[in-house]
């Protein structure tokens, strides 16, 4: 679970993120102080994530791999977001796996797929593209400054993910289930 700090919907996207810098500078994430630096200024809008161009060129160091396992065979372009859970088809959702790892996710969303106990070994290039993408989708749903303390009457309603936050003991909490939960098939074809 996030920390006390983390409050809303924006806060979790920015925690995760934090992270992600985390790792970025090398500091791996067990080093709390450092990324509650970054999710401090980046909640508080003295840096911003970077852009879609860093993930390009992150992309284009390792071509022909897939992002999730470093196979260079049977390669494919995934959605990170499924387009039957409104995932749009946009290079900012998409990134080159292989046929296993693409059939192994099959239509589930990221954190979906890898789990909550693996939140935090989702490869970089794959969940900074993916974070970006549910920022944007949140600020349309308007659900982006939704408070911990409202999940249970502001988003689980809209959620369909009720059986893994139930499976995983985190229903009613706040945890990166809530930032791909809200996005149901279909909802913006």
């Amino acid at each position: 679970m996030p920390p006390a700090v983390v409050k809303t919907i924006k806060d979790e996207i920015f925690w995760q993120y934090a992270k992600l810098i985390s790792k970025s500078a090398g500091f791996g994430i067990k080093q709390r102080a450092f990324q509650m630096n970054r999710f401090i200024v980046l909640r508080d809008g003295k840096i911003k994530w970077s852009t879609a161009i860093r993930e390009w060129v992150k992309e284009h160091e390792k071509p022909n791999e897939c992002i999730y396992c470093g196979s260079k065979k049977n390669l494919t372009v995934e959605h990170i977001l499924p387009k039957s859970c409104g995932g749009p088809d946009t290079p900012n959702n998409a990134i080159k796996v292989c046929k296993k790892c693409n059939s192994s996710k099959g239509g589930k969303r990221l954190y979906e797929w890898i789990g909550l106990k693996n939140k935090d070994k989702v490869p970089r290039i794959a969940e900074g593209k993916y974070l970006k993408l549910l920022y944007e989708l949140h600020d349309k749903q308007k659900t982006l400054n939704i408070d911990k303390n409202e999940l249970s009457t502001k988003l689980c309603p809209m959620c369909n993910m009720k059986p893994v936050c139930e499976r995983e003991g985190c229903k009613g909490k706040l945890t990166v289930y809530c930032l791909e939960g809200i996005f149901p098939i279909k909802q913006y074809h």
